[in-house]
């Protein structure tokens, strides 16, 4: 599944990525990530190279087809009064269940609900779960088709009405007559903190939470935190790794059950299959952990 790389490939250095982080965070504009990544040129890059291994080709994430026999996915609109009003997402719900089956919140990086979460959904659906990934950019028409759009977009809206609405979107989940009273929930990045601050929010609903290279919930909240969780790092992410030390203290000190993987020589973003940062050992594994820890929790 890794990337093709052309006949003259040359690995990107780790700048590049740092760089990218950067950008896609908001810690830096697109002229300064530009700007930076013009001085690698004397070591043999060019622009026209780089910025297509370092942005998101979403053919290769589509591991699982939407039309695949085995799944239903549909979108759906479902009540946030204290967000947003209405929220929507994408539920896929595997096909041929005797029953109920558990949910399982699927949560979006900071741009939206793109083609590569979408696919996370489907994989999730496959597993024999019931998944719904909302999209946070529904209120301003959803994903834009572009990540940079995207991006502007979810940097534009009100921070504490998205959270309101994931809430929303996680007690909808559960609340299906598809689903039992089983709850999990996965994110990546945006999605991780999303996840992180599922479980200082709703203690008593998240059975599960999974969250990939995600910052936690603030410090005021965690208190709440039952657990269990199993997070997942990023060696070479030094910006989200620097909040684990004080989250590993809160979950030690409130006895909260978790579980923490640290992936060796991987960059922020290692799950995600349409990016050059994407480490097919490191994903694998770390999904493989993932729908081993829900079947554990969620059963």
């Amino acid at each position: 599944m890794n990337r093709p790389h052309p006949p003259d490939f040359h690995p990107i250095p780790q700048e590049a990525f740092d760089w990218y982080d950067e950008y896609a965070h908001g810690l830096i504009d697109r002229r300064t990530f530009l700007a930076r990544l013009s001085t690698l040129t004397a070591a043999g890059f060019t622009l026209a190279a780089l910025l297509p291994a370092l942005t998101p080709d979403y053919a290769l994430a589509a591991q699982v087809s939407f039309n695949d026999p085995e799944i239903m996915p549909e979108y759906e609109t479902f009540p946030s009064p204290e967000g947003h009003g209405e929220g929507r997402g994408y539920r896929v719900t595997p096909k041929g269940l005797d029953g109920p089956a558990p949910g399982v919140l699927v949560v979006h990086e900071n741009r939206g609900l793109n083609p590569y979460i979408e696919d996370v959904a489907r994989r999730v659906a496959k597993a024999g779960f019931v998944a719904f990934a909302p999209d946070a950019l529904y209120p301003l028409g959803g994903y834009p088709g572009n990540d940079d759009e995207g991006r502007a977009l979810q940097r534009s809206m009100d921070r504490a009405k998205i959270e309101k609405d994931f809430v929303a979107a996680a007690l909808y989940l559960e609340g299906l007559d598809s689903t039992t009273d089983k709850l999990g929930a996965v994110g990546f990045c945006f999605g991780g903190y999303i996840v992180n601050m599922l479980a200082a929010t709703l203690p008593d609903h998240l059975d599960a939470g999974v969250p990939f290279y995600g910052t936690p919930a603030a410090e005021e909240l965690r208190d709440r935190i039952r657990g269990p969780l199993m997070i997942q790092l990023a060696e070479l992410d030094t910006r989200v790794n620097a909040s684990w030390p004080g989250y590993q203290e809160d979950l030690d000190r409130l006895g909260a059950p978790y579980t923490m993987h640290m992936y060796p020589n991987a960059n922020h973003g290692f799950h995600n299959d349409s990016t050059a940062r994407y480490d097919e050992e490191s994903a694998e594994l770390a999904w493989d952990r993932t729908l081993a820890f829900f079947r554990e929790h969620l059963a």
